[in-house]
């Protein structure tokens, strides 16, 4: 069906250290999405920001921070900042396009633990390459 509305993007989310390494690669398809969790360095809350393949292309959707701690916070003009009914807030409809649809992340070591969650598997960079460069790519092929 998706054949006749034109071409799906077919995606992988590829984690790769800066030698090469690669310490995950998980099937993400076009409308699929994922999500990088890990827990505040100073206050020790989770914290997550979740991105979809939407057109073969990287984009961060929505992001849940439950305080308004160093690093946080929301941005006008930058989604929508709605209650998540827990004391904290999400950020939805950030709709934002991730350049070259790739970024670095540094993962914190010990309890900053970041991981990468793509449906019910996730994997912590924290585990693998704590304080290292890790790159994050959605990487697509057109399927007709």
């Amino acid at each position: 069906m998706l054949a006749a509305l034109g071409a799906a993007h077919a995606g992988e989310l590829v984690a790769t250290r800066e030698d090469g390494t690669e310490i995950a690669r998980l099937t993400v398809p076009e409308g699929a999405g994922w999500c990088i969790l890990w827990n505040h360095s100073v206050q020790g809350f989770p914290v997550t920001d979740c991105y979809e393949n939407r057109g073969g292309h990287m984009v961060l959707v929505r992001s849940r921070q439950p305080d308004f701690a160093a690093g946080l916070g929301h941005i006008p003009g930058r989604g929508r900042q709605v209650s998540d009914g827990q004391g904290g807030y999400w950020i939805l409809d950030i709709d934002e396009p991730v350049p070259g649809d790739a970024y670095v992340l540094r993962p914190g070591a010990g309890p900053v633990d970041h991981r990468l969650q793509v449906g019910d598997t996730i994997v912590s960079l924290s585990a693998a390459a704590p304080r290292e460069r890790v790159r994050i790519a959605l990487i697509t092929r057109d399927e007709n």
